[in-house]
């Protein structure tokens, strides 16, 4: 009979003979946001979901998309705003798969999300996503999204979960004047190292160091992986950086790097709350039917915001309703 150790890695020398053509990335990335339709429940209702484009001067077809949740407990003037990058390794994912933990994080703080569509490897390796993100930012500490759609730029907020914790990481550091929290979901915090310091049987598969090594063969491209815009983890000086909301995970290569960075934090003087699941995989927040803590932990995380953005009245945190959004193109 065939040993647990034995499978996996007869699996893995199958995957590693896989050559996946960046053309596949379309079909990941379809069969992801088929996957987060089937296994992941509708978030609640907003007043309003607005989707339009930040305009850039850089180029033409330089304007960022972007989503704004809009929840019925949020202010009706201009107030706070998380802006929220969404994970899948640089290369995959969206706003419409990652919808769910934006509507849930909006609602149960009662705060606008502004989700962020970012251009994505390999079509667009580094800095392009980086880029994107940080012109959003700018944008609205700016004060370029107050009149119409309630930004406040005096209280700002960045997170965003995997891919995007790297780089709320990283604009946390750069903005830490400017954003009053950080939120980093299982964050991938550096690209130098592709294997966990203590392996354990979760990493036998070595799916981690797979995923790893293709973002840094088609999103890296050949970039320095040491700066601090692809590993944050690596900035020595985190003093006064905003408070820090940091999830890892049990079953998650990247679980000892997010406690490490978590950690360094603390040792500076950052106030952080560290949540550590100790049963669940990496991306599981985008499978809540399939992983119940992926409804509650957003919750947790709304809670966090609260504490230190009191929003005036909060409204219900259920988080039952599916969602029938109005959207505007702007």
């Amino acid at each position: 009979m065939i040993t647990p150790r034995e499978f996996a890695e007869n699996l893995r020398e199958k995957l590693d003979r896989l050559k996946f053509d960046p053309d596949r990335i379309y079909a990941i990335h379809n069969n992801l946001r088929r996957l987060t339709n089937q296994f992941d429940h509708p978030g609640p209702k907003m007043r309003d979901t607005l989707d339009f484009n930040v305009p850039s001067e850089a180029c033409d077809d330089c304007d960022v998309p972007v989503r704004l949740y809009i929840p019925f407990g949020a202010s009706a003037e201009a107030g706070p705003t998380l802006i929220y990058l969404h994970g899948g390794g640089f290369v995959t994912c969206s706003i419409e798969s990652h919808e769910g933990i934006a509507l849930r994080i909006a609602n149960g703080a009662n705060i606008r999300v502004l989700s962020v569509d970012y251009r994505l490897a390999p079509e667009h390796p580094y800095p392009a996503g980086p880029m994107d993100c940080e012109h959003v930012l700018k944008w609205a500490l700016e004060g370029k999204g107050a009149d119409a759609y309630g930004i406040d730029p005096k209280q700002l907020s960045i997170g965003g979960d995997s891919a995007g914790g790297n780089m709320s990481a990283y604009l946390a550091q750069k903005y830490r004047k400017d954003l009053q929290l950080q939120i980093l979901l299982y964050p991938l915090m550096q690209l130098v190292n592709f294997k966990p310091p203590k392996p354990g049987p979760q990493d036998w598969l070595q799916l981690g160091f797979m995923a790893l090594k293709f973002i840094d063969e088609h999103y890296v491209a050949g970039a320095d992986p040491k700066e601090t815009r692809l590993s944050p983890l690596f900035e020595t000086d985190l003093k006064n950086l905003p408070p820090a909301y940091v999830l890892t995970c049990g079953l998650d290569p990247l679980r000892d790097e997010g406690k490490l960075y978590a950690d360094n934090l603390r040792r500076q003087g950052v106030q952080v709350h560290y949540h550590h699941e100790k049963a669940m995989p990496h991306g599981f927040l985008n499978f809540s039917r399939a992983f119940p803590k992926g409804r509650t932990i957003p919750l947790d995380v709304a809670e966090f915001v609260r504490k230190y953005i009191p929003a005036g009245t909060y409204g219900s945190t259920s988080d039952v309703a599916s969602t029938s959004d109005k959207k505007a193109s702007v």
